[in-house]
């Protein structure tokens, strides 16, 4: 079905507003939004006018850098005339050495009588529309994984460097901590609400500090290093510690001899004197605790030896070693413990309003009627 449309466009790969009117055949396949052809074709079908074999619109990722599609190569030595549009990033028309495309006439006039390339960032722009509604292949190469991280390094880069962002140019590790410590903590509590809304943006804040630390890196006079180093020594651990995933090491049946095989694997790769070698003693009491004891048990020091006493601290380490031998987590158990209370606590403020009395005149008595028949969400979870 051929029809004639006259529609006014700006042309996204980096040209002007034009104004095309033509016949656009619109059973051909085309792509939606740059399907007009070129005024001056005397209300022709672009699928009319042809072009010859060869000619190709290639689409480019600029934040891959200087990447062609491989099927691209093929027709670029075969091409007579190779275009870049002007919207691609400087250095990405720097290493095509392409010329601008001429007017969309006058580069479908010259698509009809010689192969043609056109070399473009994305597929809004008129001439693309205008080779590919003519018959001109389409060539472009899914993007892959994680492209988007390559966005958020850049723009992590532009907010640390001269022109950026003060408060960001002022940060240094020490002043980050606290900042990596907070978004760690929201990014649980999005895990424990099962809030994936929340989860996925806490990730992306959690992943902030990772790029924001990894920049800040980059200008230490001593020993520098960058994100790129910090992905490659993450590959480097994940490859070496899972030989049996990557290599020809032994299979392993089950988590828990990975996890023991990790331990093993770790201990060699990082030469260490000692089994508490490496635990973070930074992190919350009761999993410092609960690491301790994991390490003392898998290098067999037996539970008695561990800390008893009668001190609050021995009886928490106690309570914790218990809690770790018996296959439990203490700090997730505690935790649970500690919100199941604070909810419960909430529902008998509720009850106290709705009977008419301020949560700050309940006497103790009051207090402990208002929640000895409460539900305990912790025990509801455990179960």
């Amino acid at each position: 079905m051929v029809s004639t449309v006259s529609i006014e466009t700006v042309d996204t790969c980096g040209s002007s507003a034009v104004s095309i009117e033509t016949a656009v055949d619109v059973t051909n396949d085309s792509v939606p939004g740059a399907t007009a052809g070129v005024a001056g074709w005397d209300n022709r079908s672009m699928s009319e006018v042809g072009v010859q074999e060869g000619s190709a619109v290639v689409v480019v990722d600029d934040r891959l850098g200087d990447v062609l599609p491989a099927a691209a190569l093929p027709l670029l030595r075969s091409a007579a005339a190779v275009y870049a549009e002007p919207g691609l990033a400087p250095a990405t028309r720097a290493a095509l050495d392409a010329a601008e495309p001429p007017a969309a006439a006058d580069l479908l006039a010259q698509a009809a009588r010689e192969p043609v390339v056109l070399i473009v960032g994305e597929l809004g722009c008129a001439d693309a529309g205008a080779l590919r509604a003519a018959g001109a292949r389409l060539i472009a190469a899914p993007a892959p994984a994680g492209i988007e991280l390559l966005d958020a390094v850049t723009v992590m880069d532009r907010l640390r460097s001269p022109g950026g962002c003060p408060w960001d140019a002022e940060q240094d590790h020490d002043t980050l901590r606290k900042y990596l410590v907070e978004e760690t903590y929201e990014l649980l509590d999005a895990i424990e609400h099962r809030d994936r809304e929340a989860l996925r943006e806490e990730l992306g804040d959690v992943l902030l500090q990772v790029l924001f630390h990894a920049r800040v890196a980059t200008e230490d006079p001593a020993d520098p290093f960058d994100i790129d180093a910090v992905a490659a020594g993450l590959v480097s651990k994940l490859v070496s510690r899972h030989p049996h995933v990557f290599a020809d090491g032994p299979a392993l049946l089950d988590a828990e001899s990975q996890h023991a095989r990790w331990e093993e694997l770790k201990q060699q790769e990082k030469q260490r004197e000692s089994i508490v070698d490496g635990v973070a003693l930074g992190q919350p009491a009761v999993a410092l605790a609960a690491k301790l004891v994991q390490r003392a048990n898998r290098a067999g020091i037996p539970a008695d030896a561990m800390p008893r006493g009668e001190t609050p601290g021995e009886v928490l380490f106690g309570t914790a070693a218990q809690a770790k031998l018996a296959g439990h987590d203490p700090e997730d158990q505690l935790r649970a413990v500690a919100l199941a209370f604070a909810e419960r606590i909430r529902s008998a403020e509720r009850r106290a309003r709705e009977s008419g009395r301020e949560p700050v005149e309940l006497s103790a008595a009051d207090w402990r009627e208002l929640l000895s028949d409460l539900p305990d969400p912790a025990g509801a979870r455990s179960e």
